[in-house]
């Protein structure tokens, strides 16, 4: 825990105490600290460890099979490819491949300016307008390749 700041360690603290009634807080607690970081790194879960009695193990184990939790900082924009059934039928694999090649990085990576991470997810639940797309929680209905660029162009002139 000599990495994490003391506002980070009170705030963490905080965040545990305010599930200290809860006969299952794991999922809560995890979920602000994500909210309120971004990911959440081995040390915080050190220190969860600590203040709830649950093992590191269990927490790790929570952190990497749940998609919407993080180890590592993700990029400004998460572009989040759909790769279910009805995206993959109508083209996705294409879609993510053009977003892998136009930002110079693989799906589960983010760019060197901390702009954009690329993710494969399973399943939007938008498979009516599928092959989707979602950017921090905004879908993009039937993406052809050829969008892929201006998607791309949108967010770096929404970030200037």
């Amino acid at each position: 825990m000599a990495h994490l700041q003391e506002g980070a360690v009170k705030l963490i603290n905080e965040i545990c105490d305010r599930y200290a009634d809860e006969t299952t807080p794991l999922m809560m607690i995890l979920s602000d600290i994500q909210k309120e970081y971004g990911y959440i790194p081995l040390e915080v879960q050190e220190l969860v460890s600590e203040r709830t009695g649950i093992s590191v193990a269990e927490i790790y184990g929570v952190v990497t099979f749940y998609s919407f939790f993080s180890l590592k900082p993700k990029g400004k924009y998460v572009i989040g490819c759909c790769l279910g059934t009805a995206c993959y039928v109508k083209g996705a694999q294409q879609v993510i491949d053009k977003f892998s090649e136009l930002l110079g990085i693989k799906p589960g990576q983010t760019t060197e300016d901390g702009l954009f991470t690329l993710d494969a997810l399973r399943c939007l639940g938008a498979c009516g307008i599928a092959p989707a797309v979602s950017v921090n929680g905004k879908v993009y209905p039937k993406v052809a390749v050829n969008q892929v660029q201006g998607i791309i162009d949108e967010l770096k002139g929404a970030a200037n």
